[in-house]
Formats: C-alpha cells, sequence, structure tokens
C-alpha cells in the first residue's frame, strides 16, 4: 500500500499496488538508475522520442475495489492525449518524471470508506 498526500488539504488517499510497482517507485524516489531501462523507463523513453511530455497521472475511477487512471500526455504541438492505465504503473511514471498525480474527488472519497 502506499499514501498519496494531497497538497492543499492534506487528506490521504490509500492505493495497494504490486511489489514490482513499489520498488521501482522507490527507486526512482532514491535516484537510483538501472544499466537498461526498466519497462517504465522504455515507456518514458518513447514519449519523449516522439515529441511528448507526460504532464500527468490522474486516478479517475474506481469500481468493484480497482482503481483506473490516464496518462496525459502533451504531444508537443497543444493536443493532450490521455491514455489508459493501471495507476500504479501511471504513479510509477509521475516519480520517474516529476509530474502530478490527480485524483478525482469521487475517488478519494470512496477510497476513505
Amino acid at each position: 500500500v502506499i499514501v498519496l498526500r494531497e497538497k492543499e488539504h492534506g487528506r490521504t488517499f490509500p492505493i495497494c499496488i504490486g511489489h514490482y510497482e513499489v520498488s521501482v517507485i522507490e527507486r526512482h524516489l532514491r535516484g537510483e538508475a538501472t544499466r537498461r531501462p526498466m519497462t517504465h523507463e522504455l515507456l518514458s523513453g518513447v514519449i519523449e522520442a516522439m515529441g511528448g511530455t507526460l504532464v500527468g497521472v490522474a486516478i479517475t475511477d474506481i469500481r468493484d475495489e480497482t482503481f483506473f487512471g490516464l496518462l496525459q500526455i502533451d504531444t508537443g504541438d497543444g493536443v493532450l492525449v490521455e491514455v489508459d492505465c493501471r495507476p500504479s504503473d501511471g504513479i510509477a511514471l509521475a516519480t520517474l518524471v516529476g509530474c502530478p498525480i490527480l485524483v478525482s474527488e469521487h475517488v478519494i472519497e470512496a477510497a476513505g470508506r
């Protein structure tokens, strides 16, 4: 379980993620590099090589105890593309590139119950 904390109001949001994603997030937060790109570094590199920038990760919904998310990618020409993702992968990418993680209000409320 990782806990996201709201910047403005300090509310917290717990989310269960896999061991692999936890290790990736911890490595990114410590600034540790790998010899070869792992999956999240690969995806970040592909986005960048295609002229895009990951500008945000949105956790948009929760259904049947499953969270849903979107990668928000600026294509470089003013177009925002949203790509379906598992929130755990999105959080790992966000820690790598330093973009915001946004959570829909109804998801925070549902997760708090």
